[in-house]
């Protein structure tokens, strides 16, 4: 789980916070003994002041730079901060400077309005320690002006960059979720387009080799051949498993409907066909009716318990019906996930599927002609 910062941004590792440009702000504490540095009658306090407050200063920095950005970073490290400033800048003009790096540490923290209500608190404390400020005239506004004008430009640039840091970290969430999204919906073609590939193959394999082993005594011969069709079958299987894994692998009705010929003959199932003249259609409405009579003729096979299966194919120049039927027992079953799928698919060229049936199950499949183009 990834802790979020207090405006809703993840927020920056350790070792990002630590080698980072911000560092350098820290230059401008050297106005602190640049007052004592170039004053004509220095006091002998003066010094071990500015020497305390850049080191307070940069412990503070240094806190509100490592830590993650939370409501609490603005009490550790920005009103301390604008405290300091406020007991210094009376006798130092420089230290003023730590009323910009509060208003940094708040951009940083808290929401655009909450900030700006900070901003406005630190010009009023400047302009306050300025009016009880000790130090002469010409110190007094290099220092209190310029801090006067960079909390707000210091604070809005800020806030500026956090919206940035967190618009990228909001973009990159969602390209992990669109990612993510596409994986799962990858695994489930590929689960998909295995199951089409190898369901009917499987199950033409398993009905044939418990054909074989009851054959073996009763009727060698025919066992020998059977054992061929499984080897065969088998063959075909891994052919097409190989074909899709490069992705070259594409079906045709014609060509399902000479596997679905085979498959049925294995299983006692008399198959009639009947068709118009076979219609031109784009290669991926040709690849996925096939599919579709594949996925239809495996059910068959498998769970209707029938003795004929009926295969017709027509169209009217606009739409391709493809109807299977069967008089087996499956007309009430459930949908399980291969019909599921080849709904899926159809829908995504625009077509429909339609099953019904009381006895048996009759599976009608429109999809227009111009699908795929």
């Amino acid at each position: 789980m990834v802790t979020t910062g207090f405006d809703g941004a993840a927020p920056r590792s350790v070792a990002e916070r630590l080698w980072t440009w911000e560092w350098v702000h820290l230059g401008y504490l050297l106005f602190m003994p640049a007052q004592p540095y170039f004053s004509p009658d220095p006091v002998w306090w003066e010094w071990p002041l500015a020497v305390a407050v850049c080191a307070l200063t940069v412990v503070l920095y240094a806190m509100a730079l490592l830590r993650s950005p939370s409501a609490w970073s603005v009490w550790a490290s920005a009103v301390p901060m604008a405290a300091i400033g406020a007991l210094a800048t009376p006798f130092n003009a420089a230290a003023s400077v730590l009323y910009i790096y509060a208003a940094a540490a708040v951009a940083n923290t808290l929401p655009w309005p909450v900030a700006r209500r900070w901003f406005a608190g630190l010009t009023v404390l400047d302009c306050a320690t300025a009016l009880l400020s000790q130090v002469p005239m010409s110190y007094r506004l290099l220092g209190f002006a310029s801090a006067l004008v960079m909390i707000w430009v210091v604070g809005l640039l800020e806030l500026g960059q956090r919206d940035r840091r967190q618009e990228l970290d909001n973009q990159r969430l969602r390209n992990a979720q669109v990612e993510l999204l596409a994986t799962l919906a990858e695994r489930e073609r590929i689960a998909r387009d295995l199951h089409d590939l190898l369901g009917h193959s499987l199950t033409a394999v398993v009905m044939r080799a418990q054909l074989t082993k009851e054959l073996v005594l009763a009727d060698p011969q025919r066992a020998r051949a059977e054992s061929e069709e499984i080897e065969r079958n088998a063959r075909e299987a891994l052919a097409a498993v190989r074909s899709t894994v490069t992705g070259w692998r594409r079906t045709s009705i014609r060509v399902e409907l000479e596997v679905a010929r085979r498959t049925l003959a294995g299983t006692g199932v008399a198959l009639q066909v009947s068709r118009d003249d076979e219609p031109v259609l784009p290669a991926a409405t040709d690849h996925e009716l096939g599919l579709a009579l594949r996925e239809a003729v495996t059910n068959v096979a498998r769970h209707a318990r029938a003795s004929t299966c009926r295969i017709g194919l027509d169209t009217d120049g606009e739409r391709v019906r493809l109807v299977i039927a069967d008089d087996g027992i499956g007309g009430s079953a459930p949908e399980g996930t291969g019909l599921t799928g080849l709904r899926e698919r159809i829908t995504r060229l625009g077509g429909a599927v339609q099953r019904s049936g009381s006895a048996g199950t009759t599976l009608v499949i429109t999809v227009p002609t111009e699908a795929g183009r």
